[in-house]
């Protein structure tokens, strides 16, 4: 391996560790953080973490601040409404051509994860739900997004879901929403089976409504 791609591969792993540690709230909403920090705490040279945070910052996951260091984005409501919406305008169309190709394979395996998850809630409260609830949550999103087809638009939403992410660590999958976010997922997945997308891009539209309301954003 030459000097240049033993730098490029450092480069590639610090920045994994660096989307990482934001997707798994190691590094939290609005925390300040010196590179010198950054370095220690993702065990990666200096350049790498540099070239990692260049790449975050151009996808607003942080602020760099010259000289100082640099700023997890922050969970205000601008941002969690800007974020959904994103998110809600990525799925609609995601829904719409996986519609127009049908191609639904898979659908049989997320109804049943929604269906018992919805179950879990029902039974007895859990430690661990939410989170369990929040992968299941994702995977919809992941199935709409893969119907995308496209690699600008899936790389718009894989940087979307990781501001989502920061968002998720500090405002945490609620068990009381478990079962309502289940059941508007499962309409949006019957939209699917039957082929209509009006159907599908309102039940998309109302999720996002319903979300913002649970996150507190008007």
């Amino acid at each position: 391996m030459t000097q240049a791609q033993d730098v490029h591969l450092l480069a590639d792993k610090a920045q994994k560790a660096l989307w990482a540690a934001l997707r798994s709230g190691q590094l939290r909403a609005g925390q300040f953080l010196s590179m010198s920090q950054l370095v220690v705490l993702l065990d990666y040279p200096i350049a790498s973490i540099r070239d990692a945070v260049k790449q975050a910052s151009a996808q607003g996951l942080v602020t760099t601040m010259p000289k100082r260091g640099v700023q997890v984005m922050e969970a205000n409501p601008k941002t969690i409404r800007e974020c959904l919406d994103c998110r809600m305008a990525l799925d609609q169309e995601g829904a719409r051509r996986r519609i127009s190709k049908g191609g639904m394979s898979g659908l049989d395996a997320l109804r049943t994860q929604h269906e018992a998850m919805r179950g879990a809630t029902q039974v007895a409260a859990a430690e661990n739900l939410p989170a369990k609830a929040i992968g299941v949550d994702q995977s919809l999103h992941d199935y709409l997004a893969d119907g995308l087809d496209n690699s600008l638009l899936t790389a718009a939403y894989a940087a979307n879901r990781t501001r989502i992410a920061i968002i998720q660590n500090v405002r945490p999958f609620l068990q009381d929403r478990i079962v309502s976010a289940m059941d508007e997922h499962i309409a949006i997945i019957d939209a699917l089976e039957n082929l209509d997308a009006d159907a599908a891009t309102a039940a998309i539209r109302h999720h996002f409504r319903q979300t913002l309301r649970w996150w507190g954003v008007t």
